[in-house]
């Protein structure tokens, strides 16, 4: 039996998908709440217990959130242990949904055509923002999280029994450290992007992209002399900023107005960024195409043409002298 998908993309009979983000009256952009916040521990206390096979990620690769569970995912070798489906890259008013395409298909696990029947199938009636990553739960057959910064601290955490030992993006003599850099990239990177590019007033605007600015020149020092944020070992912090990095020059800059500096004009953080892109676990993960086409194809307030632009042409490659 073949598994159903979505109708084509249709913004004349959907519209456009509705954030639905509070503006302040200064017209910063505030990022909606994300209502489902369960936990995966080992133990189980949490009532979600750490199992090969019971957890399904519902992912899309232009999103940068959900880019990280990806790649932790892969870091850690948990690709038999927690299943993954992914997204259309473009949405209409319907939001995230499965259909056939390069890179993404069929909801196999549920049979879902539409990623908003997780989020009915948890609560129904929800009436909240559908985003991605979902972290579900096929013993429950409801939704664990959809609040991006616990899942991937329980993948790398709760799954030791399954993970790669070698691998440690959380190491508990850091965490205090990686926690304050990671509220810091957040705020003013991470989330700064988007701050940048829904600011609806000027005065909104300036403050976001000093901030950005800012916290990107600090972070160019830091890489001065490491090849890490922490040094010679990947962490957490690396993984999330990694996800704007990669998506910096193609879209941020000119899509999000993000452009006092591309990433390429800052040398120590486009090295940092190539290095990691040479691991499958980052490089094997991105797709540029989905990237640009979600960005550019369904923020009509900002691009009402929906045209995808054709560059920037950039040379991911790095040689290990550089």
């Amino acid at each position: 039996m073949t598994t159903p998908v979505a109708s084509p993309v249709d913004f004349a009979a959907y519209g456009d998908y509705s954030l639905k983000a509070p503006v302040r009256e200064d017209g910063s952009f505030v990022r909606p709440l994300y209502r489902f916040q369960g936990r995966i521990t080992a133990d189980g206390e949490s009532g979600y217990r750490a199992q090969p096979g019971r957890y399904h990620l519902y992912v899309s690769y232009a999103c940068p959130w959900a880019h990280r569970t990806m790649i932790v995912r892969s870091l850690l070798g948990l690709e038999d242990v927690v299943s993954l489906s992914v997204v259309d890259p473009v949405r209409d008013g319907r939001g995230w949904a499965f259909r056939e395409g390069p890179g993404h298909g069929p909801d196999e696990l549920n049979g879902f055509t539409l990623l908003r029947a997780a989020y009915e199938a948890t609560e129904p009636g929800y009436d909240g923002h559908v985003s991605v990553p979902v972290l579900w739960d096929r013993e429950s057959g409801r939704i664990v999280s959809n609040n991006f910064p616990d899942i991937t601290i329980d993948l790398g955490t709760q799954f030791a029994e399954w993970a790669d030992p070698e691998v440690d993006l959380y190491p508990a003599a850091l965490r205090a450290d990686i926690d304050a850099l990671n509220e810091q990239v957040y705020a003013t990177v991470n989330n700064g992007v988007y701050r940048c590019g829904f600011a609806t007033s000027q005065e909104a605007y300036d403050s976001a992209v000093s901030a950005l600015f800012s916290t990107l020149g600090e972070l160019e020092l830091r890489l001065v002399d490491r090849r890490y944020l922490f040094g010679d070992r990947i962490t957490e912090a690396d993984v999330r900023l990694w996800v704007t990095l990669a998506r910096f020059d193609s879209v941020y800059v000119t899509h999000f107005k993000a452009n006092i500096r591309r990433l390429v004009d800052q040398p120590n953080l486009w090295r940092y960024a190539r290095d990691l892109y040479r691991l499958p676990a980052f490089g094997g993960t991105t797709d540029f195409d989905h990237i640009k086409r979600h960005y550019y194809g369904t923020h009509p307030g900002i691009n009402p043409t929906r045209v995808v632009p054709a560059g920037p042409i950039l040379d991911w490659s790095l040689q290990r002298s550089q």
